[in-house]
């Protein structure tokens, strides 16, 4: 594995937001394909699930001018997934959380995971790709450095909330107001999720980290049990008024 400075990075505008992709492996011509590809991956994506864009699947979908049959067979991937984590969460995460299909808050995480594995497959195996916020992790930073990612303060502009270490591959993701304000519904109300400033999970893969982190922000009150009985999740809520909590397991990876 080379030094940080023999890696290859690149940023791209894509899916409403930006990716980052920060890879620590030598550049070889197989890594700069996949690279490629996983650009192609994105934009085609965006072009498929995004609710922004008339003439994208799922808003075709949702208006009823084509059926599940009609559309890619991503589509039905996405919703498959949808479902498996409205039945996880207990129906705290939803698809159609203002009434019309959405499933945003899977797509992103799922997008981010996947590019991360055409990286994997084509020999980056220390990589670190940031979907808009939320990452997936492999491998270390450099020869015997894990990955450390520092988790923005919702309530203290320029602070850190804490420092996650990343001691074997791991997702990132956090649901919060500081970006995009009070965005995420309560599904069985309609009405904002306030509970929380921030809550970031901590989890294997970036996909159900992703939603569950969204469902856990969601459920409210009764976020830190649920999470605690996930296998292989941490979590960390900063609440509005400045207190804290993290699940038992989080100082694994943060202070």
């Amino acid at each position: 594995m080379p030094d940080t400075a023999r890696g290859l990075r690149h940023v791209e505008h894509v899916m409403g937001t930006v990716f980052s992709f920060d890879i620590r492996d030598e550049p070889t011509t197989a890594i700069h394909q996949a690279l490629a590809e996983a650009l192609r991956h994105l934009h085609q994506v965006d072009a498929i699930f995004s609710t922004y864009r008339p003439d994208s699947h799922i808003s075709r979908l949702d208006r009823g001018e084509i059926r599940l049959q009609d559309c890619p067979p991503e589509v039905h991937e996405v919703l498959s997934l949808c479902a498996r984590a409205a039945h996880d969460s207990d129906g705290w995460f939803s698809n159609v959380p203002a009434g019309s299909l959405d499933p945003s808050g899977l797509v992103k995480g799922w997008a981010t995971e996947a590019v991360s594995q055409l990286l994997y497959e084509a020999g980056a195996h220390h990589t670190c790709v940031n979907g808009g916020g939320d990452l997936q992790l492999r491998g270390q930073a450099a020869p015997g450095t894990p990955w450390r990612i520092g988790i923005t303060h919702p309530l203290r502009p320029g602070e850190l909330a804490t420092a996650i270490t990343a001691p074997h591959d791991l997702a990132i993701a956090t649901s919060g107001t500081a970006e995009r304000g009070s965005h995420i519904l309560n599904p069985h109300l309609g009405t904002p999720a306030t509970t929380f400033a921030s809550l970031t999970l901590i989890g294997p893969r970036l996909t159900m980290t992703d939603t569950y982190a969204t469902a856990a922000f969601a459920r409210g009150s009764g976020a830190r049990n649920w999470i605690e009985a996930l296998d292989g999740y941490e979590a960390l809520a900063v609440l509005p008024d400045g207190k804290e909590w993290r699940t038992s397991g989080f100082s694994r990876y943060g202070a």
